[in-house]
């Protein structure tokens, strides 16, 4: 999510973490549209005057859900990069896909909660949408950035015009974003495919295919093959 794209949010009192607490389960578990605002402050042990006091409305409650969500996301995913970080862009792919297979394990039974939010929230105009749509902006940007470092390409444009080292060309940059676009194919569908439970490891079939993948791109002369 860029900067401008930042949601409005909401300073967290005891009251007010209580009440997410208990929307974060009951979103997450039962969906957003099947929980109102009773059955929150009930579960959060609050009044509905509190909650509305504290989030204003329904909507900015989702928000928070799905904003704080993302963030913990986000700093699980930069300590696995970290942790890689000298190992080449190659394995910090693969990084990405094993933190989002031990997310999944801890916190993602039901699948993406971006993914499932957006089943139920499809409106521009819903303050919760740009967080959904954001998210997932951010993941492709990722694997942009990742992939065009395993290709040699400057993302930060040192050689203007086609944002490439010498030595290397558009070719290498667009090739690049295919794979991009690929490996976000891949994780997203190993996302839908564990909350479906439809087989066994999703995310280990899927590192499977990124390998290939990458083996692929060294071979065809961009990046470090996989050892």
């Amino acid at each position: 999510m860029g900067p401008a794209e930042k949601p409005h949010r909401v300073r967290m009192t005891p009251g007010a973490r209580r009440v997410l607490e208990a929307a974060e389960r009951l979103f997450y578990e039962r969906g957003i549209h099947a929980v109102g605002v009773d059955l929150i402050a009930a579960e959060a042990g609050v009044t509905k005057k509190t909650l509305y006091d504290r989030f204003g409305s329904k909507e900015q409650i989702v928000v928070e859900y799905l904003a704080g969500r993302d963030e913990r996301w986000r700093d699980l995913l930069a300590g696995r990069l970290e942790a890689v970080a000298d190992q080449g862009a190659a394995a910090r792919v693969l990084a990405v896909f094993e933190a989002s297979r031990a997310w999944a394990a801890e916190y993602g039974s039901k699948g993406c909660s971006m993914i499932n939010a957006h089943a139920e929230i499809s409106d521009p105009a819903h303050p919760a949408y740009p967080v959904i749509t954001g998210q997932k902006r951010w993941m492709l940007d990722l694997f942009t950035r990742l992939t065009r470092e395993a290709g040699g390409v400057d993302v930060g444009g040192a050689n203007e015009g086609t944002g490439a080292h010498e030595g290397t060309g558009a070719v290498e940059g667009a090739g690049a974003d295919r794979l991009a676009r690929t490996l976000m194919l891949l994780h997203e569908g190993a996302l839908v495919a564990h909350g479906l439970g439809v087989f066994p490891d999703p995310f280990g079939h899927a590192l499977d295919q990124v390998r290939d993948l990458l083996e692929d791109g060294a071979a065809a002369g961009w990046g470090t093959p996989l050892g």
